[in-house]
């Protein structure tokens, strides 16, 4: 998968290569992302991007035409176009197994009051949320979708495992996970998951999954009614 990343701080993903699951894609080819400086699409000769808005108003707007260069350098018949923004879809697992199946993602990192709804009207294929709080700008939202959608790329994890058994792949959280030692401060690992028995194992993460679920995210359960 190729992923372009449009913003006016390239230099925010600058360690990408180097972190965990994602580094690990990018090492073996499994994802190319690539950073585009919006600026470089500016006819100013200050990379000047933003202007004040139409009608007043506080703050300042990200200008069409540096964007609709940005997002025609790379585009291709191929590319979906996402634009981060705060009035999207909001980001769920649904959403991210769909975007895993692209070849080619261009996500657009807005900034100030927003970017001209000319460019979301007519160049956006999908905006995306990642939850109803406010942020600087997209930079953030970006680096989420990229580490939820690398995970499901075929190859970049060890296993189906890896990723079919966490929260909210199969709309319920996960189920409790132990390690060594078998005791700590007195509080003991649950007998049955030392017991080598894996049907009756699964069948018990699975109970403890939806018992889970229903203390800690009921409307998970309600959404798959």
């Amino acid at each position: 998968m190729k992923i372009d990343i449009l913003t006016l701080f390239p230099d925010f993903f600058d360690n990408l290569s180097n972190y965990s699951v994602i580094g690990r894609a990018i090492k073996e080819k499994k994802i190319n992302i690539n950073c585009i400086d919006i600026r470089d699409f500016s006819n100013n000769k200050h990379r000047k991007v933003d202007d004040y808005p139409f009608g007043g108003g506080h703050g300042m707007v990200m200008m069409p035409g540096p964007i609709y260069g940005a997002i025609s350098h790379v585009k291709t018949e191929k590319s979906k176009v996402i634009y981060l923004s705060p009035q999207g879809k909001k980001l769920n697992q649904d959403i991210v197994n769909s975007l895993s199946n692209e070849e080619h993602l261009i996500l657009l990192c807005g900034h100030y009051e927003g970017i001209d709804n000319r460019i979301i009207e007519n160049y956006i294929d999908e905006e995306i949320s990642i939850g109803d709080y406010v942020l600087t700008g997209g930079e953030i939202p970006a680096l989420v979708l990229i580490d939820c959608v690398t995970r499901l790329i075929p190859g970049v994890l060890s296993s189906a495992e890896s990723y079919t058994d966490e929260s909210h792949y199969d709309g319920l959280l996960e189920y409790p996970q132990y390690t060594r030692p078998r005791e700590f401060n007195g509080l003991k690992v649950p007998e049955i998951l030392l017991s080598g028995d894996h049907k009756r194992i699964a069948e018990w993460r699975k109970s403890e999954a939806i018992r889970v679920t229903l203390e800690k995210r009921p409307d998970l359960l309600d959404n798959q009614k």
